[in-house]
């Protein structure tokens, strides 16, 4: 299963992490740059939802696919959170709660799952919020410019890259609240 359709198209979430990075290093006008990566990052962000529904529509679903999904998600977000805090678009402490979380959080799957408990911390609603707001904060402070209608995308991204921080805070306290008692009971 590392050549179906579905797994293809997370691998190119991968591959597309240098694209969106190397755009800002090619020399083009700021505001070419900035609209590049921004539709970059969508067009491989929607293949997160794509790959899932391909998956399983095409009953190309596998274990392996499961683990590079979210795998490739970390790295597109952590990539762009990089980039933005680098341009000084994103802030830093935004940027270190929101790839802190990610660690922790695969990290106590991780455990979860070698103990036999990977359900008590599966995906929750307080998860899928946050991610949906990361991935309109990202590209809006991609864009960092001012969309048709007066929309200024650089202070609507920077707020809903701490609403994304405050959700990924919530949804970490809440996925270990839910691993507690397992925690508690092989903690010697």
């Amino acid at each position: 299963m590392f050549w179906t359709t579905p797994t293809l198209m997370t691998w190119t979430r991968i591959v597309a992490i240098p694209l969106i990075v190397g755009v800002f290093y090619v020399p083009l006008e700021p505001a070419t740059r900035n609209l590049i990566a921004t539709v970059l990052f969508i067009v491989f962000a929607i293949t997160d939802w794509l790959d899932g529904y391909l998956a399983r529509k095409l009953g190309q679903v596998s274990a392996f696919g499961a683990f590079l999904d979210p795998v490739a998600d970390k790295f597109l977000v952590c990539a762009a959170l990089l980039v933005l805090v680098h341009l000084q678009r994103a802030d830093v402490f935004a940027a270190l709660i929101i790839i802190g979380r990610e660690i922790a959080i695969s990290a106590l799957r991780e455990w979860m799952a070698q103990i036999g408990a990977s359900k008590s911390v599966a995906v929750h609603m307080l998860g899928k919020a946050k991610t949906a707001v990361q991935m309109v904060a990202l590209p809006f402070l991609l864009y960092d410019g001012t969309l048709p209608g007066g929309l200024d995308t650089r202070v609507w991204g920077h707020w809903l890259l701490w609403l994304a921080a405050v959700l990924t805070v919530w949804s970490m306290v809440y996925y270990l609240q839910k691993a507690l008692p397992e925690i508690r009971a092989r903690v010697h």
